[in-house]
């Protein structure tokens, strides 16, 4: 397939526009979906009440006056006829590029809020050609700095006009007749111009179906592969080591726990490859349980591998194990990171290599092609690190066969859970370690803020610290009813930087430098963190007491339980603020729910959109178009047919199973 490059249109700088939107490949520029839809249809101002947002179309009737301020701000003010023969005024803010296409007689669409005393619309933006009779659909996508919208739509129709013909369709022919799909250029074509919105919807759970059938199909092989791989390690649990362990920890394990650990060792006794999943609620005490799986793989005689998804957290791993194991002098356990030392590292790798070293915890790069085992018998990894065929192909290469632990600290139903994570076994966490502090939430309106504030201050002022949370890292004009970290860094700035250290961490801060950052807000150098939700899963800090969510209905009640969950961590009480002045409703079930599959089955009723993973899903399950909660019917039908498809001998589909199963191989 063609590149991205030679899209006609898209130069130097719009390659470096898409990849910050992570669009690298013909592939993913047309299946960048939009958002959402603006359907403009022509108000009818007879109905029309002061402030009411308009859409009207017609003509220029006057020459744009351009005032420029301070800060680089401008404003236009003109005259504009309605097709209605009705002369009203229009001002739009910083749009002085439009000055010279704004001539008279030129037929523009005015979208604003009107000012029925003065007769004025206020637009937010102005659209060149009028209405027609018929709503016109328009897509919004999301863009960055440099790169609007409309930039994306005409890159997209481009590639779709040059190179639609070559985009891989998914769906088996058998199944597209089945459900009377249409082809998969076709349907991207509508809907990135859809003309009505009954062909939208039409296009819109094809493209969801070919997404959840990709990803079932994924499943459903993974599942098979585990199957056929009976020649697991067999161990020689020493359970009397083991409890004495677990007699020493300074706290006592709950059933729930206990129950996990018996699952797990009977995997690592089987000679079955273990592919378990341990899903446990905010604060269950999963990483211990997969500590005591680490420990009972290494007096098997195994090494073990344990994978955090950031360098800060694979620290506080490394050092709450060894202060566990501070009875068990043998054991030998390392670090590794990408601030090990290039001397450290040769040497680790050299121990590894030899078997000195027993268990090694560390980020992803644990398992790559350089590192080199003595006999590696278990992997844990966590929900950011799906442990897929490919890695497992990797270590199989080199003679080594490891069970697998992965870890999920997000509450899903047992049902979700046994679809979507398919091809592993569940142990589920539920019940909370006792001493666990009460984290009290409350639910507050925006006129309310001071009583926020003071509530902050309480906190500060007990030289504890907090975290705020915002949706957006920036102000978007799309979204500029939400609140940004930056919007949120100035306030703050405001009210508490003459006597605090504030900082802000988000997704588009460099890993290392996030990391330094949560370094110092972990230390106590920074007692006001502002952030997205990239703290939802963290690093422990014990001494953070509070936490406040602004715009928190724009957030599932999963997501804000996952969040909420980053305090109360201490021995001192906790406190959780939801700021929201839509949906209290629905948010006030946060004030009184505190167990995570509660939650998580609340969220599934009540919310019709969003996902049980928060505002995106992890690792393998970044969905561009379809959503595993509201799409779940299509979901299981795509388990099903994707299950047929995967058994199926036919030779008429063996060239796409085929591709489908390089792809998952390809890693």
């Amino acid at each position: 397939m063609a590149n991205l490059k030679d899209v006609r249109g898209v130069g130097p700088k719009g390659l470096t526009y898409l990849k910050k939107l992570n669009i690298n490949t013909i592939d993913d520029l047309v299946t960048h979906y939009p958002f959402r839809y603006d359907v403009l249809e022509r108000t009818d101002m007879s109905k029309v009440e002061d402030g009411d947002k308009v859409i009207i179309d017609g003509k220029v009737e006057s020459v744009p006056m351009l005032m420029r301020f301070k800060a680089g701000l401008n404003k236009m003010n003109f005259r504009f006829v309605t097709t209605n023969g009705v002369v009203i005024g229009v001002s739009i803010f910083n749009r002085a590029f439009l000055k010279n296409q704004l001539t008279i007689g030129t037929t523009i669409t005015v979208i604003g809020k009107i000012d029925k005393q003065k007769n004025i619309i206020t637009a937010n933006e102005i659209k060149m050609g009028g209405l027609s009779n018929t709503a016109r659909i328009e897509p919004v996508y999301h863009s960055t700095s440099g790169l609007t919208s409309k930039n994306l739509s005409t890159y997209i129709n481009m590639a779709l006009l040059e190179y639609g013909n070559t985009i891989n369709d998914y769906i088996p022919e058998y199944l597209r007749e089945k459900y009377n799909f249409l082809n998969k250029k076709t349907s991207l074509n509508i809907i990135h111009n859809p003309s009505t919105l009954e062909k939208l919807k039409d296009v819109t759970i094809r493209l969801k179906y070919e997404e959840l059938f990709n990803f079932m199909f994924k499943i459903n092989y993974l599942k098979y592969q585990n199957k056929k791989e009976s020649n697991g390690l067999v161990r020689n649990i020493d359970r009397e080591k083991l409890d004495k362990f677990i007699s020493k920890l300074p706290f006592e394990l709950t059933k729930d726990q206990n129950k996990c650990i018996d699952e797990i060792l009977k995997d690592l006794s089987d000679n079955v490859r273990m592919n378990r999943l341990l899903q446990g609620d905010v604060g269950s005490g999963k990483t211990i349980v997969s500590f005591i799986a680490l420990l009972a793989n290494y007096y098997a005689g195994y090494q073990g591998a344990l994978m955090a998804p950031t360098e800060i957290l694979a620290t506080q791993h490394y050092e709450n194990f060894v202060k566990f194991l501070k009875n068990e002098k043998k054991v030998k356990v390392v670090l590794l990171t990408g601030s090990t030392t290039k001397k450290e590292k040769t040497e680790i790798y050299d121990k590894l290599h030899d078997g000195k070293i027993d268990i090694v915890i560390g980020t992803h790069a644990l398992i790559q092609d350089d590192v080199e085992y003595y006999n590696l018998g278990l992997v844990v990894t966590d929900e950011q690190h799906r442990f897929g065929v490919h890695q497992r192909m990797n270590l199989q290469n080199k003679g080594i066969r490891p069970d697998v632990l992965y870890m999920s600290a997000t509450p899903i139903p047992r049902t979700y859970a046994l679809t979507i994570y398919g091809d592993m076994d569940v142990s589920i966490i539920k019940e909370l370690p006792s001493g666990r502090k009460k984290i009290d939430t409350y639910v507050k309106r925006n006129d309310e803020i001071k009583e926020v504030l003071e509530m902050m201050l309480e906190e500060l002022k007990n030289h504890h610290q907090v975290y705020v949370i915002a949706p957006l890292i920036e102000d978007q004009g799309d979204n500029s009813d939400l609140t940004s970290v930056l919007e949120l860094k100035d306030k703050m700035q405001l009210a508490f930087g003459e006597y605090y250290k504030i900082d802000i961490v988000h997704g588009k801060v460099a890993p290392n430098q996030k990391d330094a950052i949560m370094n110092k807000f972990k230390n106590n150098e920074v007692q006001i963190l502002i952030s997205t939700t990239v703290v939802e899963v963290g690093v422990d800090v014990p001494n953070a007491t509070c936490m406040v969510i602004f715009d928190a209905d724009r957030f599932g009640l999963s997501t804000l339980h996952q969040l909420r969950g980053r305090v109360g961590r201490g021995e001192s009480e906790s406190k959780c603020i939801l700021v929201s002045d839509s949906d209290t409703e629905r948010l006030s079930i946060m004030e009184h729910v505190t167990d995570g599959f509660e939650i998580s089955e609340e969220d599934f009723k009540l919310r019709g959109h969003g996902d049980l993973f928060g505002t995106k899903q992890s690792g393998d399950m970044i969905f561009k178009i379809a959503n595993i909660k509201s799409d779940y019917k299509i979901l299981l039908q795509a388990k099903e047919d994707s299950e047929k498809f995967l058994l199926d001998d036919d030779s008429k589909n063996k060239e796409l199973k085929d591709y489908l199963i390089s792809t998952i191989e390809r890693g």
